[in-house]
């Protein structure tokens, strides 16, 4: 223990060097290079890697380093969350980060396949103190012993597996099985699916997965991003310290209700309405909806445009030649527009040059080419005919256009257009997010007045520069006028455009940060926990964000609780990738005592006989209690959470939404509504709440009103103790 303590008090005298000097090393490293674009440039990559460094340094917790591996040739490697190179010459490996290639024998190696190793060596410390080590012994044949052998080589596991929830996940870098292993290294391109039963650690591993991906594509992902998509905040948040632990920063983590910029989605569908929504029938809805506003006027009332030169008549075939050729053009609505409004204004000048330059003796036009081209102009410049086309084929936003759709909905049956109706002013649903990522792909953006305005700047700037230029040209006096000047002025080095170029403000923004700004944005990767859980419509915004198909998916056919899931992986990307995907199940249970397992099987094994739960890998001898409450269930549910509170760790309350104003009543500290605060001891949170969450002790109200999904997921969240709570009669699987 005390070599080990040693090497921890040095590992950290090199922390502090790191967090003391920011940017240590930077100021030589640029030296030869001048002051130029290249040196600035130059400076902003080592600023960031360094930086980058530091913010790992800060969000990892105590315990920097957590393995040791002895190699059968005499050396060994201390195995850490990050990877840190000494100050020598050599810039010898201090810390070899888990991800490495070095450390895989570390979570995989066996006595029958040691790949190459003599010892396992498990470190656990409290800040800089080393306070356990845990030693497996790899090559039999080496009698040495160090007085901490673990027999069962699964000391560290259970250790973390019995401890005290915190509110937040941590990582599993100390405790990674083989089988995990494997799904975390898996190859980076393509569509992996990672089911898995409650407990099975597939959320960590999904993480894990991603911070590997990081560092094993640090200049892809870097640039492009790796985005999380999660169920809901609470989840988020739940998950949100394991990435920052791991050294990794910059990971764009959202809801499905935030992937689109601008719109915040905080308000509620009837579940029926949601279903609605996210089915596939929506996107040739939305689709017929769009050319439904490329209107034309009725046939014999035409449209009248008034003109200094008369009046001009918009009429059907006009309208209709000119939106079939710029629907032929297969673009966007807004981008089809100004092709609609091109032919709609050539029509109507070839009105005025007939009426204006008519011989009255039938000979040929009069006017010339010049004169039918400002012609154009007035028509094009008249308000009455940008009005005419704006009637016609208007300009559309996703969200006006939504907004209006929801209103009035066509193209769907008479029973779910009532469904998802909504009175224009109503808030943004989770559901809506979809639709309007739908409706932007169907409308188009027409940037050519912000591009205009764009490059007016940037003229600007260069006129700018070049007068900058002539006046140092003008101000240059020579003692010898008639004698050339070996002096190089700024015009000399640099013209105007690149002068103008070094002054446009940088975007010092994460790839992560800019991600979440741009809706088009195409991500390095994307990880979907409870993947099963988004609709049709869901997923074709997710593709939409990952063009190069390369996500990792999280989840469990048998937890779906949504209407409208998809929940078969085949269903979900067959219209993607075909049946060109990986699928790996893990099968292992390793949060859920079996002795919960076995009562929350009963539950999916009433409509599944077949069904086989993940093997629980520990039992803790506590068995599952049910207790009819009488009359005051909230005066029972307070009651049994005094029973269960711990004195360490964390206690959830699964009741139905409509319970929890009264169950909060009963309950000091804890309140209903909004997103629950997984910090606090106590927490109320209904079934979909707690989805991929885990509690110490849960206790359950009320599970006759539960689906099938919704029970199995609530009964699966405890890691010690589980109590069932109800006033009305119990489902079957439970009595």
């Amino acid at each position: 223990m005390q070599r080990e303590q040693e090497f921890t008090d040095r590992l950290y005298d090199r922390v502090d060097v790191l967090r003391g000097v920011a940017l240590h090393g930077v100021e030589d490293a640029l030296e030869p290079v001048g002051n130029g674009l290249q040196a600035r440039l130059e400076r902003d990559v080592l600023v960031a890697e360094r930086s980058g460094l530091l913010a790992a340094l800060n969000a990892v917790d105590g315990s920097l380093c957590f393995g040791r591996i002895d190699l059968l040739d005499g050396g060994a490697h201390h195995i850490g969350r990050i990877g840190i190179r000494a100050d020598d010459s050599d810039h010898t490996p201090l810390l070899i980060d888990w991800r490495a290639p070095v450390a895989r024998p570390f979570y995989l190696a066996t006595g029958y396949t040691p790949m190459g190793l003599r010892r396992r060596r498990h470190i656990t410390t409290e800040g800089r103190t080393v306070t356990e080590l845990h030693d497996e012994i790899l090559d039999l044949s080496d009698g040495e012993r160090s007085g901490f052998e673990d027999p069962s080589g699964d000391a560290v596991l259970l250790a973390a597996l019995n401890s005290a929830r915190t509110g937040r996940m941590g990582d599993i870098v100390r405790t990674i099985q083989a089988e995990q292993d494997r799904v975390i290294r898996a190859p980076h391109r393509g569509v992996l699916v990672v089911e898995g039963g409650p407990g099975t650690g597939k959320t960590a591993v999904a993480l894990h997965r991603a911070a590997f991906l990081l560092y094993e594509h640090r200049e892809l992902l870097a640039k492009r991003a790796v985005l999380i998509v999660g169920p809901n905040p609470a989840f988020l948040r739940y998950i949100g310290e394991v990435l920052p632990a791991l050294g990794e920063t910059g990971v764009m983590l959202a809801t499905q209700a935030e992937l689109f910029p601008g719109v915040h989605a905080r308000g509620t569908d009837t579940p029926r309405a949601a279903a609605v929504k996210g089915g596939a029938p929506m996107a040739e809805a939305l689709a017929l909806a769009v050319r439904a506003r490329q209107r034309l006027p009725e046939p014999g009332a035409p449209v009248v445009v008034p003109h200094d030169d008369g009046d001009l008549v918009l009429d059907w075939e006009i309208a209709y030649e000119a939106r079939e050729a710029a629907r032929a053009t297969g673009l966007p609505h807004n981008l089809a527009r100004p092709h609609f409004a091109f032919r709609v204004i050539d029509a109507l000048t070839s009105q005025l040059t007939e009426r204006i330059g008519a011989d009255p003796y039938g000979g040929p036009n009069f006017l010339g080419p010049d004169d039918i081209a400002q012609l154009g102009k007035s028509v094009a410049a008249s308000a009455e005919v940008r009005a005419a086309v704006g009637e016609l084929w208007p300009p559309l936003t996703p969200e006006e256009f939504l907004a209006d759709y929801l209103a009035d909905p066509v193209y769907v049956p008479d029973e779910d257009a009532e469904a998802i109706r909504r009175a224009p002013g109503g808030e943004w649903t989770p559901a809506d997010v979809p639709l309007l990522d739908e409706a932007a792909e169907l409308l188009g953006a027409d940037d050519s007045a912000e591009r205009a305005a764009a490059e007016a700047e940037r003229q600007e700037r260069i006129a700018y520069a070049q007068g900058v230029l002539e006046l140092s040209r003008g101000s240059e006096t020579y003692e010898f006028e008639d004698e050339e000047s070996e002096v190089l002025s700024a015009h000399d080095i640099v013209d105007a455009e690149r002068m103008a170029e070094r002054h446009e403000e940088a975007d010092h923004r994460s790839a992560a940060e800019r991600a979440a700004a741009d809706r088009t944005w195409a991500f390095g990767h994307i990880v979907v926990d409870e993947a099963q859980e988004l609709s049709p419509m869901a997923w074709r915004l997710l593709m939409r964000r990952s063009p190069t198909r390369s996500l990792t998916l999280v989840g469990d056919p048998a937890q779906t609780s949504e209407e409208a899931g998809v929940g078969s992986w085949e269903r979900i990307l067959e219209p993607y990738v075909g049946d060109r995907f990986a699928h790996v199940r893990l099968g292992v249970n390793y949060r859920t005592p079996a002795e919960i397992m076995e009562l929350a099987a009963k539950v999916v094994r009433a409509e599944d006989p077949s069904f086989e739960p993940p093997g629980s890998v520990r039992s803790t001898g506590e068995v599952p209690w049910t207790r009819e409450s009488g009359a005051d269930l909230a005066g029972a549910v307070a009651s049994a959470v005094a029973e269960l509170t711990p004195e360490e760790g964390r206690l959830a309350v699964i009741a139905p939404r409509a319970l929890h104003e009264e169950i909060a009543a009963a309950l000091d500290g804890v309140v209903a509504g909004g997103e629950p605060d997984l910090a606090h001891p106590v927490v109320l949170l209904d079934p979909r709440q707690a989805k991929g969450l885990e509690f110490d002790h849960v206790l359950v109200v009320e599970p006759g009103r539960y689906g099938t999904s919704d029970l199995y997921v609530a009964l699966t969240r405890a890691t010690q103790r589980l109590g069932v709570v109800h006033r009305e009669p119990l489902p079957p699987s439970l009595r």
